[in-house]
């Protein structure tokens, strides 16, 4: 039993460390409003939505990196990219640890919210309805918290 708890707290350890090497970005609010559009203050700094099947990178499967709009941390792979059918773009896994979870009780349901890890920038959320013969999640993300690079 105490060697579980040891293991358990060195894994929780590592991944804390792993979280904090990556240099956060702290902008004020008066900067990101500057930096941003408004859909994508919208969605990264205030946690909106964008409505289904609107946003540019839905239907996009083009060869490339997904990067953080506020950011520009890479975030996921368009080798990870599937067509989920619900209108936002649907990514089976992210890159490296620069996704972190969060737990999201509003609108009476609990869900797990994704941000950036470095920006802390809301992404949209993380369910595991994804593909079984790869990870089984879907991270539902807005297209307004992404940019793209082609390879």
């Amino acid at each position: 039993m105490k060697k579980s708890i040891h293991i358990i707290l060195f894994l929780l350890f590592l991944t804390i460390s792993n979280a904090h090497s990556q240099k956060k970005v702290i902008k004020t609010d008066a900067e990101w409003k500057q930096q941003l559009t408004e859909k994508q203050y919208f969605v990264l700094r205030q946690k909106g939505t964008e409505y289904a099947f609107s946003g540019e990178y839905d239907k996009h499967y083009k060869t490339g990196t997904y990067y953080c709009a506020g950011c520009n941390t890479p975030l996921f792979t368009s080798t990870t990219k599937f067509d989920s059918g619900t209108g936002w773009p649907s990514f089976d896994n992210h890159i490296n640890n620069n996704v972190a979870f969060l737990i999201d009780k509003k609108y009476g349901m609990v869900r797990t919210e994704i941000i950036c890890n470095v920006c802390e920038g809301h992404l949209g959320h993380m369910f595991k309805d994804g593909p079984k013969e790869t990870t089984g999640k879907r991270y539902c993300v807005n297209s307004a918290s992404l940019l793209f690079n082609k390879k």
